[in-house]
């Protein structure tokens, strides 16, 4: 599914997750089927599965799932698994990093708390010599969450960077910013649902946005995280390294747990840095309806199961 046709499917799937019906139905069947894509909701479960990806040469980057809280109280939950999760990957000698939502430290909330919450994690991720990754959110967060970056960096936390996504018009400026600052980045096609007021609609505008992106990284020489499970990218990337004499230490490829397994283990056989997104918690809707509208296969998985589901559910 290409074109129109593909961001007609993401755009309307988001939609109708969005209706409470819809909520019940998939958090009352979809919760083991959630687990395709969500490492488990302990911070142990996670912790087994980077284990079980470094002996694949798998990096990982973590995610205690969680966004959009409704009181600032709640970041401060979010904030005591942070540190511990830092804790737990300094324990177990993992090869991994961290990701958090700016919402999920209540930057919708109140800008101050939730730069203090983020600040306090980035620091206890640089006493374990670890990395931060500060989460892209829609449009109503983006500026914020640079800004946020930035100021990290003015303080001489570099330890932190964050995610830009190509179908925003604005990011081609963002990006330049960005590189001149020296940020490391997530370079992404984006997975929110944006008006055309403020995204490319059309599937080739994003792909030629997201290689524009990507090759001032690499002529850039500046370290960057290329996220995308598209094999024409992944192709034009490796392709356009070697042609430039780029080596494959200086960037890594990401993709999300659950999700092409076997070519994260193929390109890490390949030489290459690849880092696996892994999500636990369990306030896993959000994250699982977004994975459901990047391709309608994920959708029929589920529709399938949760059919089955019903059936075999006592009357």
């Amino acid at each position: 599914m290409m074109g129109i046709g593909a961001n007609w499917y993401r755009k309307s799937l988001l939609t109708i997750t969005g209706i409470p019906l819809v909520e019940k139905l998939s958090t009352t069947y979809g919760k083991r089927l959630a687990g395709k894509f969500i490492a488990g909701e302990t911070l142990e479960d996670a912790l087994k599965v980077t284990e079980a990806l470094g002996k694949l040469g798998i990096m990982a980057t973590l995610d205690h799932l969680g966004e959009g809280i409704r009181d600032i109280s709640e970041a401060e939950a979010y904030k005591e698994q942070y540190l511990k999760l830092i804790e737990g990957i300094a324990s177990c000698k993992s090869k991994s990093n961290v990701s958090l939502k700016p919402t999920q430290m209540g930057l919708a909330l109140d800008q101050a708390a939730c730069y203090a919450n983020i600040r306090d994690v980035v620091k206890h991720a640089r006493r374990h010599r670890n990395f931060v990754r500060i989460d892209m959110e829609n449009t109503p967060y983006t500026q914020a969450t640079i800004d946020i970056v930035k100021r990290l960096h003015a303080e001489g936390l570099t330890n932190a960077g964050t995610v830009l996504q190509a179908y925003l018009f604005r990011t081609e400026q963002d990006t330049k910013d960005m590189l001149q600052a020296r940020i490391n980045l997530r370079l992404v096609k984006g997975a929110y649902k944006e008006s055309d007021e403020v995204a490319y609609q059309k599937t080739d505008e994003v792909i030629a946005s997201f290689k524009s992106m990507i090759k001032l990284h690499l002529d850039n020489r500046v370290y960057t995280a290329i996220a995308s499970h598209d094999d024409a990218i992944i192709s034009w990337v490796k392709a356009y390294a070697r042609t430039h004499r780029i080596p494959k230490q200086a960037f890594e490829f990401q993709m999300l747990y659950g999700l092409r397994m076997n070519e994260q283990a193929k390109l890490a056989k390949e030489g290459y840095r690849i880092r696996c997104y892994v999500p636990y918690g369990s306030m896993w809707y959000p994250y699982f309806t977004r994975r459901l509208a990047e391709k309608p296969s994920n959708l029929m998985l589920v529709l399938k199961n949760m059919s089955a589901l019903k059936k075999d559910s006592p009357k």
